[in-house]
Formats: C-alpha cells, sequence, structure tokens
C-alpha cells in the first residue's frame, strides 16, 4: 500500500510533534538540558525504540500464548525475549549501548562504566519506550475475550475464540495474589537472574569484545534460559521497565515493587563479583574514573 503525500505529512508531523513533546516535557521537569545534545537525542530515541520492541515483542509473546491457549509455548515466549534482545544489540548497540533496562544502566554507572549524568534520560528512555510497547499491544489486542469470525455467517463451528490476557505482566508464580513465600521466592530468584544477566554483560563488554559478534548472542541466550527456567516461578522480567508497563495497564500494582526493586539489586550484586573475577585493566581504569568524575 503506497501512501499518499497528505498521509506521509500527517504522520511526519505526528512524529515531531511526539518528540517536541517529550522534550517539553524534560524541560518542566528541569531536565532539557539532557536533549541539547545532538548525541544524547540520538541516544535516548535509541533507548526509546528498543525498549519499546523489547516490551511489544517480548510481552506480545505473553499476550498471544494467553489469548490462544498455548500456540506460542512456554519455550517460545523464552526465545522470543532472548531474540529481540539479541537483536536489539545489533541495531542500536552502537549508538546508545542498547541497556533496554533501568537495572543495566544503573549497574553500568555504579561500575564506573556509564557517567551518572545520563543515567535519568536513560530510565527515562525506557520507561517511555516500554509504555510505547504496552500501549500498543492495548491498541491492537484487547484484554477482554472475543471472537475472530472466522466460519461463514450464521455459524459459529471454527470461529477462534481468544482469550483474555494481562498484558505480559509479571507475577510470582503467575497468580495474582501469591502467598507470601510465593513472593519471597519470586523476589530473591529475581535478584538472582538479574545478577546472572548482569555479571554476563559486565563480562562480554570489556575491552573490544563488545563489538564483537559474540556478545549479543552470549546475552541473548542468557536471557532465553533464564526466561526459560525462571518464567514460571517470578516471570523473569529482570527490567523494571518490562514489568512498570504492563501494570498500567492491568491496574495491579500488588508485588510491582519485586519487580522495580530486585532487578537493580541483583544487577549492584554483580559488580563486585565481576571485579573479583575479572582484573581491570589501565585503560579501563582510566575510563571508569573519568566517568564516576
Amino acid at each position: 500500500m503506497r501512501l499518499s503525500g497528505s498521509m506521509k505529512s500527517s504522520i511526519r508531523s505526528g512524529i515531531c510533534g511526539f518528540r517536541n513533546a517529550v522534550a517539553q516535557w524534560f524541560r518542566m521537569l528541569g531536565c532539557g538540558y539532557f536533549l541539547e545534545g545532538a548525541a544524547m537525542r540520538s541516544r535516548f530515541w535509541a533507548e526509546v525504540v528498543g525498549t519499546a520492541i523489547l516490551v511489544f515483542c517480548g510481552t506480545g509473546a505473553v499476550v498471544f500464548q494467553q489469548m490462544t491457549g498455548g500456540a506460542v509455548t512456554h519455550v517460545g515466549i523464552g526465545l522470543t525475549f532472548g531474540l529481540v534482545v539479541l537483536a536489539m544489540i545489533y541495531t542500536i548497540g552502537e549508538v546508545s549501548g542498547a541497556h533496554i533496562n533501568p537495572a543495566v544502566t544503573i549497574a553500568f554507572a555504579a561500575a564506573g562504566r556509564f557517567p551518572w549524568s545520563e543515567v535519568f534520560p536513560y530510565i527515562a528512555a525506557q520507561v517511555l519506550g516500554a509504555v510505547i510497547g504496552s500501549t500498543a499491544l492495548w491498541a491492537v489486542f484487547p484484554a477482554k475475550p472475543h471472537v475472530i469470525q472466522v466460519a461463514p455467517p450464521g455459524h459459529t463451528s471454527g470461529n477462534l475464540v481468544l482469550n483474555p490476557h494481562n498484558f505480559g505482566a509479571t507475577r510470582p508464580w503467575g497468580k495474582q495474589r501469591p502467598n507470601g513465600t510465593e513472593a519471597r521466592q519470586a523476589y530473591f530468584l529475581e535478584i538472582a537472574l538479574t545478577f546472572v544477566l548482569m555479571f554476563v554483560v559486565l563480562s562480554v563488554s570489556r575491552g573490544g569484545k563488545e563489538k564483537g559478534i559474540t556478545a549479543g548472542i552470549v546475552v541473548g541466550a542468557v536471557i532465553t534460559f533464564e526466561a526459560i527456567f525462571g518464567g514460571p516461578i517470578s516471570g523473569a522480567s529482570m527490567n523494571p521497565a518490562r514489568s512498570l508497563a504492563p501494570a498500567l495497564f492491568t491496574g495491579d500494582w500488588h508485588l510491582l515493587w519485586i519487580y522495580l526493586t530486585a532487578p537493580v539489586f541483583g544487577a549492584l550484586l554483580a559488580i563486585p563479583v565481576d571485579r573479583l573475577v575479572h582484573v581491570p585493566s589501565p585503560t579501563e581504569l582510566v575510563a571508569e574514573d573519568d566517568h564516576v568524575r
């Protein structure tokens, strides 16, 4: 389908308007200077787009699993999250580092690998992107059960009935009201999962290896196997933005704190362990010192 000139103009105007609205929001918060440089704007929008794609595809896989009664499969969900992260690392990695996760951004800053002055705009971009991803799912796939007309008019046999879904929200043991033990298990599992993820990320991003072809594959593989084995217990979020956005649409804030805090603690815990295992080179020490300043 070819777009007319007026439609193209409308789309461009809409994108420009959205971009200006975000910039105005930052100015209202007194943080407009974050987006003044072209390089920072580029990194900001890379994180927005990357996180939006992550949430749309990843939580979309969960949504489609719920709607179709299991067509995607649990393994399919894990593969979706892993593959989309792999794709984003190679797509926007050279622009923003492809954090697409507030816990990763905070841990990189705490490790001296990322300037603290850019933590807020990165997290704001990631939350904005996650909300955009969930909004796209909400706009296209209603949460209430509905029927897709497949059979001829007047017949119901063969119609596809889609089940309700929860926008891919993360809940301990998949329960809306888990007991205290289940909540604690999910909390400590999220810490452990994010610790492993961040330990791997810190390891593969040392020196020139971060530009190699293996970095994205390794990180994507870690997210895949952690989502497969940890998903049934905690949802394997490992990402505060990924859990926050679906909660905005479900209205279920119960135990959301688990997914906002545990990934950050787990990511921070990986820093001293990484330093025990890897002795930083003189070049890395100088770079860390520059970021701390």
